[in-house]
């Protein structure tokens, strides 16, 4: 039986998405600031990309980063007996 004040799915989704893309904004413009982007990923041995690419892979590496710590934070904010309820049943 649902409960009548349970959050909706596209509200926790965005719940996830839009602080982890702020915050993925934000990583980007700070760790490009202080590294060269080229230089990163040269380090790491991926394909050759433009200074744009690695910007744009930096940023949705940051994006997914900052997700799933949203999405673990919001799991970790569950009361304790709704998360055994769930896995009971």
């Amino acid at each position: 039986m649902a409960e009548q004040n349970q959050i909706p799915t596209i509200q926790k989704v965005v719940a996830v998405l839009w602080p982890s893309f702020l915050t993925a904004g934000v990583t980007t413009v700070l760790v490009f600031t202080v590294f060269d982007p080229m230089e990163v990923f040269s380090c790491v041995g991926g394909p050759e990309l433009s200074r744009l690419g690695a910007y744009t892979v930096g940023f949705f590496f940051f994006w997914a980063i900052n997700a799933v710590a949203c999405v673990l934070s919001m799991y970790f904010c569950k009361p304790c007996h709704k998360v055994r309820q769930s896995l009971t049943h």
